[in-house]
């Protein structure tokens, strides 16, 4: 993941600190809405970078149909089964 090592830190705290914004916000020394939009721009970074992974690994497979390694039947199958997946998370 494309996270800096500000990020990754404040989530190992919020982590340790069983998901507590208050005990997160008194170790940073900052008000509890000031570590809510933290996280919340947090979550939205991460959700897009899965966006983009995502397409990332649909177009690798389109590519495949493309360079006739593996046949369009094929292709929908691995799509239709990495969607189900990832909806299931």
């Amino acid at each position: 993941m494309s996270l800096d090592k500000e990020s990754l830190e404040f989530i190992r705290k919020f982590v340790l600190n069983s998901g507590s914004l208050k005990k997160v916000a008194k170790i940073y020394d900052v008000s509890y809405p000031t570590v809510r939009t933290r996280l919340d721009n947090l979550i939205q970074k991460i959700e897009l970078n899965s966006k983009a992974e995502d397409v990332e690994f649909i177009n690798m497979v389109k590519n495949l149909v493309i360079d006739e390694r593996i046949s369009l039947d094929v292709a929908k199958m691995i799509i239709d089964k990495y969607k189900s997946e990832k909806s299931k998370k």
